[in-house]
């Protein structure tokens, strides 16, 4: 790898913990003996510290943290519920944090979960009651003299003085934070802290921006209200001088997600606010600043979704077009960036060289639950993790270039929860040149999806399965059921037989079938008046005549016209299908019109028959007679 350095994972499963390494760049990853494997079957959490120089986990024993590269367990804390564990970032404490429980036989009921440690000496300094599932941890300035931390709807700040016991009393508060949050900029200090208030009874949500100390309400250095945010995700750029916030709605009104409405606000260090603007409609699937701290990325839209670079004021940098993606993983020095489209969809994966704005790779990677970069910045681990996918796990490391370099195919029967890279102290590794070079990978040995038609259970044993029959056709072949009469068929296939039948009956022309209709009408008529001049001795016929005779005489010439003019009939023409053009708009035109002209001719055979027309049917006469002249 690039820096002749090569990381190593931490791996966390359902039967342990142990640590892989690799010897060489291209050389494959296998357990290191120097690393004594932890048989537990209860491990919850395994985190490595920010400067890389210790390793922790939480065995449902006790919590362990060793020291890198030797793995030398160094303290063991009696932590047996311990679900998540954190570092302060200059990996002087350990925080610790278990689900929150009561009982009723303890004199003393309510109980601390969230516990700091001090790592060098593994004494626990500070603890308390936190009930908040999602944002348990403590907030630190990037240089540790300050942490916060939202209890109950308040949030406490604590000032850390260097060398100097952590203190057991906050030094200020800040309240009005039930169901909010807040963050603390990772830049020099002193810090700026955002903080993020829910509206009520018709009020908007608030997000301000302080600089500690100054902490009264009238004291922001920039605000943003809006109101539909029913929660808000607040993120820093790495120099801590703008923060995004990720606001959302639990549901969305407009019926256009199943995940509620988001929207994107930036604010900075200088008291400016923006609205990030979106050019189109969906939901937004993914943010992330780059390492650089000047632009940020965002993936957004309906599928394809698109994904766009924004400067610190909020203008569009860079379109990286559309394509199947719903998350951003940016490299540690932020010249490098994968598009990946998980969960719902396929695995597809896009790399992306940031200084020349080209895509230099894609790939697929199906099923994947965890993508992160290696520190080195020039390879990146997939793998699929339980519990969201407990089966085929194991991991895969890949090359920039898309060659996949290491493939780990976790044994049957036991999960993948955890795969983690070893960490370095700032400074340490340089950024990488980023070459579109092409390398040799290995062959991946996991099985390719079937592209074969899929055939339902009761069909594959068929005379249908695996050949170009529909489902009607198959069912129609099956055996007869046991115990209904010869020649039954379901209501669902007397269906299908009628559909089919009327499918298969021609259909007549419009304007053929109306002429001969009319024909059959005049020439009707023109029997009856015939029958009706005869005299009385027509018409007073027997009951018993009346009841033989037909009501309607039959038509002997269905073309009257041609039979005064002398003429042999002509044959009646078969009626034909009339076809469309193809254009739907187009057929839905032609056949008006031929409606219209059909009316206008029976209009005209009532008037040479002396019948009374209305004054909109004589006008509709005219407006045809003038038109053909």
């Amino acid at each position: 790898m690039a820096n002749g350095i090569s990381p190593a994972l931490a791996i966390r499963s359902s039967t342990g913990v142990e640590v892989w390494k690799s010897d060489a760049f291209r050389a494959p990853y296998v357990p290191d003996s120097g690393f004594a494997r932890d048989e537990s079957k209860l491990c919850r959490a395994i985190v490595y510290s920010p400067n890389g120089r210790f390793l922790a986990w939480a065995n449902g024993t006790t919590v362990q943290i060793c020291t890198v590269p030797d793995w030398k367990v160094v303290h063991k804390l009696p932590r047996p519920k311990a679900f998540y564990l954190k570092f302060s970032p200059g990996s002087t404490y350990l925080m610790t944090w278990e689900p929150y429980t009561e009982n009723p036989k303890d004199e003393v009921k309510e109980k601390p979960n969230l516990f700091l440690y001090d790592v060098a000496s593994g004494k626990e300094v500070y603890s308390i009651i936190q009930k908040r599932h999602a944002d348990w941890q403590m907030h630190w300035a990037a240089d540790e003299s300050l942490a916060a931390v939202l209890v109950g709807g308040e949030v406490l700040f604590y000032e850390v003085k260097p060398k100097a016991d952590f203190p057991t009393k906050p030094t200020k508060r800040l309240g009005g934070a039930r169901n909010g949050g807040v963050s603390v900029s990772p830049g020099p200090s002193p810090p700026y802290v955002a903080f993020y208030v829910p509206g009520t009874k018709g009020a908007p949500s608030m997000c301000r921006l302080f600089r500690y100390p100054n902490l009264e309400a009238n004291q922001p250095i920039a605000s943003k209200s809006f109101f539909q945010a029913d929660k808000v995700e607040m993120l820093w750029n790495q120099k801590g001088t703008g923060v995004l916030l990720l606001t959302s709605t639990d549901v969305d009104q407009t019926g256009q997600s199943y995940y509620g409405k988001q929207a994107l606000h930036f604010m900075t260090v200088k008291g400016d606010s923006f609205a990030v603007q979106l050019n189109t409609e969906g939901s937004l699937h993914a943010v992330a600043w780059s390492p650089r701290s000047t632009e940020f990325c965002v993936v957004y839209g309906f599928m394809p979704a698109k994904a766009t670079l924004y400067n610190l004021k909020c203008d569009v940098v860079f379109e990286f077009g559309t394509g199947n993606r719903n998350s951003i993983y940016y490299n540690e020095f932020g010249n490098l960036l994968v598009f990946g489209g998980f969960g719902n969809l396929t695995g597809y994966v896009e790399v992306w060289d940031l200084n020349k704005k080209k895509q230099i790779a894609e790939l697929k990677a199906p099923d994947t639950t965890l993508l992160e970069w290696s520190p080195v910045g020039d390879v990146f681990l997939t793998a699929t993790t339980a519990p969201r996918l407990r089966m085929s796990n194991g991991f895969k490391i890949w090359h920039h270039t898309g060659a996949l370099l290491h493939e780990t195919h976790w044994p049957e029967k036991q999960e993948l929860l955890e795969v983690v890279w070893q960490k370095y102290a700032p400074g340490v590794l340089k950024e990488n040149t980023v070459s579109n070079e092409k390398i040799e990978g290995i062959a991946s040995k996991t099985p390719q999806a079937s592209k074969q038609k899929y055939v339902p259970p009761g069909m594959r044993n068929s005379i249908s399965a695996g050949s170009g029959e529909t489902a009607s056709s198959a069912a129609s072949a099956r055996a007869p059921i046991p115990g209904l009469p010869p020649g039954y068929r379901s209501s669902v296939q007397q269906a299908k037989d009628k559909k089919q039948k009327n499918k298969n009956k021609p259909k007549a022309n419009d304007g053929t079938a109306g002429q001969a209709n009319q024909n059959n009408k005049t020439a009707n008529g023109t029997q009856n008046n015939r029958a009706a001049s005869a005299g009385n001795g027509a018409s007073t016929g027997t009951n018993q005549e009346k009841k033989s005779r037909p009501k309607t005489a039959p038509n002997p010439n269905p073309n009257p016209a041609q039979e005064e003019n002398g003429s042999p009939p002509a044959a009646p023409k078969p009626a034909a299908t009339q076809k469309g053009s193809g254009d739907p708009e187009k057929d839905k035109k032609i056949k008006s019109i031929n409606k219209k002209l059909k009316d206008i001719k029976l209009l005209k055979e009532k008037n040479e028959r002396g019948e009374k027309l209305e004054q909109t049917q004589k006008r509709t006469k005219r407006s045809r007679a003038s038109t053909r002249n």
